[in-house]
């Protein structure tokens, strides 16, 4: 483990491994870096991977004022440390934070966003439910707090939930329960405007489940429509956590992607401007 100081002082704590071009992992909500314990054995046979976590959980620092801006800020940090261009893997509010990141720097090679949140419309999300949430989370009442974002808002089938509470990461989930409502938060405020992203020119893959809810469907066509060079992927038979379910499918598809898109065939990487 390394840490990394962020833009306002924040460490974040950082591992890699394997070989080859490097590749940062950023995991969505309710999650840390061992989100991607299923497939980092897998992704490191062809990349030097990266992976973190997000500030407020695991072993990286936090500040009492949370803004999306500073996720973004911290996932240039790690480029930067990295040095010279990065290939970016976001998956849920992940992807959200890495998407946004992609307009802060130019050492972004390929892109891959994994069912980014642009909208809690049709989620389940209401005032009601942040308000149970919050108080789930001022009782201490943190696993309750974390069932309900997965049961009532993700919509994650209920083997999927049993699944997870009897892995290793569980605890640490429940430990960083208290990030989950205002990345919430940050996803009902955020407005997607298509116009800041023209000027992206690196090519983008937008990875989505077939049996997603059809809300998931239409947040890709609009980051396809608005992403110049970005193609749509989608993973039979899966919803919003491949990585877990078809962690042989998600690393196909990854592995496949970047190297057609390699950092050799790119000329400095992020084309912007």
């Amino acid at each position: 483990m390394e840490l990394i100081s962020s833009r306002d002082g924040v460490p974040i704590a950082c591992w890699h491994g394997g070989a080859g071009e490097p590749l940062l992992l950023v995991h969505g909500t309710a999650g840390d870096h061992f989100a991607w314990a299923p497939v980092l054995a897998a992704l490191e046979r062809h990349f030097d991977v990266w992976t973190f976590d997000r500030r407020g959980r695991g072993h990286s620092g936090d500040t009492h004022r949370y803004a999306l801006e500073r996720e973004c800020e911290d996932i240039v940090a790690v480029i930067d440390a990295i040095g010279g261009t990065v290939h970016l893997l976001g998956h849920s509010f992940g992807g959200l934070c890495a998407l946004e990141a992609a307009s802060l720097t130019s050492n972004i090679g390929g892109l891959v966003l994994y069912e980014p949140p642009m909208s809690l419309a049709g989620s389940g999300w209401s005032a009601e439910l942040g308000t149970s949430m919050q108080t789930l989370l001022d009782a201490g009442n943190r696993e309750e707090a974390l069932l309900l974002f997965f049961r009532d808002i993700v919509k994650t089938p209920s083997h999927e939930i049993a699944a997870m509470q009897t892995g290793l990461h569980w605890q640490g989930r429940i430990a960083a329960a208290h990030t989950i409502y205002r990345e919430l938060q940050s996803i009902d405020r955020y407005v997607f405007e298509p116009s800041r992203f023209h000027a992206l020119r690196i090519p983008v893959l937008l990875l989505l489940g077939g049996d997603s809810p059809s809300r998931r469907h239409r947040i890709a066509e609009t980051l396809h429509q608005a992403l110049a060079g970005s193609q749509i992927k989608i993973l039979p038979g899966q919803q919003h956590s491949a990585m877990r379910t078809a962690p042989g499918l998600f690393v196909h598809e990854v592995v496949k992607f970047l190297n057609v898109h390699g950092l050799r065939t790119l000329s400095g990487g992020n084309h912007q401007g």
